[in-house]
């Protein structure tokens, strides 16, 4: 299998064009490609999807390619229009069509400011020099893509933000959903919830809001990243942490395993069949064929496994935050978001 192509990052494509912007604004020609230096010291080229200069501003786009990775961003148009701006100003950030803005404390920028992450900020000056300019990022259709990420529950408005802290973006890498898991945390923290859910899916992530109450900003697309989750609440602690996920997912957790996905950890049956405490239900459990069918052999012999694993499950993530002033609670749900265990 031939190795996955790697990508470049909405921050880099955002100081490309940038540069290219600002040299046409001064010199009177476009650089096509344009060369910039990433903050590991790589220096890729850009080409230029589009380019206008005239009455003392230069806007430049470069389409993002995130190589093999499944980027929402993925064939965006990232533009970058750069003007002068008042003497001793230095860069002047704008967020343009299609970038957000900051509406909720907790991120790594104020509110109120566009969505260009502390990297990219510091990539772009350096590409324009620290000069005294006004630097507008815009990206075509990124409200719509917005709509795909994280943005609108972290209190980002209007569109995309512009990211990244090496410019390469890995294929299938884990880095970016941590990342937002995270912020997701400083949010919360910020707003001051004293109660998180963190959710492996869509449908557990509805029934624990609906059960709790909880804002959508309260809320923490897990996914399969347990760890990641527990690891980071263990560091920056919230009062409660509500864990919910279907049953074979929760299995997994309850069996010990941080990171919840199939290619990664299995439900183990065995372990499974060890808490059903009637012989002949432990061996059919044994033998099941996915968690779900395992728990429906249950429920059917009045055996309690949704609460078993839930119960496992707590123990996991108490063993992970190792005494961190949280309380958790653990919610098993079935595919129709039917709670069918508790701890």
């Amino acid at each position: 299998m031939s190795e996955l192509r790697k990508g470049w990052t909405t921050g880099a494509c955002a100081t490309a064009a940038t540069r290219a912007a600002f040299t046409a604004l001064r010199t009177g020609a476009f650089p096509d490609p344009v060369v910039i230096e990433l903050p590991r010291g790589e220096r890729p080229a850009f080409a230029l999807a589009v380019e206008s200069l005239g009455s003392g501003v230069a806007m430049a786009g470069i389409v993002k390619d995130a190589g093999d990775d499944p980027d929402v961003t993925h064939g965006a148009l990232v533009r970058s229009t750069v003007r002068p701006g008042p003497s001793g100003g230095g860069v002047v950030f704008r967020a343009g069509p299609g970038v957000g803005t900051v509406t909720k404390p907790g991120l790594p920028l104020d509110v109120g400011e566009p969505a260009i992450n502390p990297v990219p900020r510091r990539m772009i000056r350096a590409a324009v020099e620290d000069a005294d300019v006004i630097v507008e990022i815009s990206v075509d259709g990124g409200a719509e893509l917005a709509e795909r990420t994280w943005n609108p529950r972290l209190g980002i408005l209007g569109g995309l933000s512009i990211l990244g802290t090496t410019g390469i973006v890995v294929p299938y890498s884990c880095s970016a959903w941590i990342d937002s898991i995270r912020r997701g945390v400083d949010v919360a923290r910020a707003a001051g919830h004293a109660h998180v859910a963190a959710a492996t899916g869509s449908t557990s992530e509805r029934t624990v809001a609906e059960l709790y109450g909880l804002p959508d900003d309260a809320l923490l697309d897990m996914g399969d990243f347990a760890g990641a989750v527990l690891k980071y609440i263990r560091r920056h602690p919230v009062p409660r942490l509500t864990i919910a996920g279907g049953i074979g997912k929760l299995a997994k957790l309850a069996n010990g395993h941080l990171d919840l996905h199939s290619k990664r950890s299995q439900v183990d049956f065995g372990a499974l069949a060890a808490l059903v405490a009637e012989p002949s239900v432990a061996e059919r459990v044994r033998h099941a064929n996915t968690a779900l069918d395992a728990l429906r052999i249950c429920q059917a012999a009045g055996e309690p496994l949704g609460d078993l694993v839930a119960d496992r499950a707590r123990a996991t993530a108490l063993d992970v935050l190792r005494g961190a002033p949280v309380a958790v609670d653990v919610i098993v749900i079935d595919r129709a978001g039917v709670i069918v265990g508790r701890a």
